[in-house]
């Protein structure tokens, strides 16, 4: 996985900037990824969330407010960005860079845009890793960029922080975690408008089946 640390000072903005030609913010899309999750899961939600690759915790702090009764902890190889995680948010979970600190008694696992800047070699072992660091009947939820989508290809090539990377055919993600053993595996397609036409997004759950979404998600359950 790439080293984040020479990003985690001013991640945000160079987020933002990569973001400008959805005319979203990183705020935007770590929202949206939430209030996905919360209505695949339910609000109140009780059990232990890993976000990992986490970075300086910006889904991780949404996670917190969405699911007040639950655990949130984070992981991020950039030790650099998890010492950008806020206190407040270090407070009330475990956030690390060091792999062995994670626990195997995760309920949920969130793994937001992370996959595709690890090596492709290397992605079938990091999910195998991480089934076996969730409970019986837990759950994955992966988030990846589209690269069917012409206006994500675009962003993904101007981003300094997603240089060089390889992105996920969302038929790769699956067999992942259909390799790793997941069952009732379900693919989702998400993020269909940009901020200029929000006034369609209210259609967006009727087009999950599109291959045409800028992101998608991958969820599968534990046996």
């Amino acid at each position: 996985m790439e080293d984040f640390d020479k990003f985690a000072h001013d991640y945000k903005a160079i987020l933002d900037k990569s973001l400008e030609l959805g005319g979203e913010t990183g705020e935007y899309f770590s929202k949206y990824k939430a209030d996905y999750i919360a209505r695949h899961i339910g609000k109140d939600f009780r059990g232990k969330i890993l976000d990992y690759g986490c970075g300086i915790g910006l889904l991780s702090a949404i996670l917190s407010n969405n699911f007040p009764y639950a655990s949130i902890n984070g992981f991020d190889v950039s030790a650099l960005s998890i010492e950008h995680v806020p206190e407040t948010l270090k407070k009330k979970g475990q956030f690390t860079s060091d792999q062995n600190l994670l626990t195997r008694d995760y309920d949920l696992i969130v793994i937001a845009n992370v996959l595709h800047h690890i090596e492709p070699k290397d992605r079938q072992a990091v999910i195998t890793q991480l089934k076996g660091m969730i409970k019986a009947q837990g759950k994955i939820i992966i988030f990846e960029h589209n690269p069917l989508n012409p206006i994500t290809c675009k962003v993904v090539r101007e981003s300094p922080i997603d240089k060089g990377v390889v992105l996920l055919p969302s038929v790769e993600t699956l067999s992942y975690l259909r390799n790793a053993g997941f069952k009732d595996l379900q693919l989702k397609f998400i993020v269909f408008f940009p901020k200029f036409l929000s006034a369609l997004r209210w259609a967006e759950p009727i087009l999950s089946w599109l291959p045409l979404g800028a992101q998608y998600t991958a969820i599968g359950r534990n046996n």
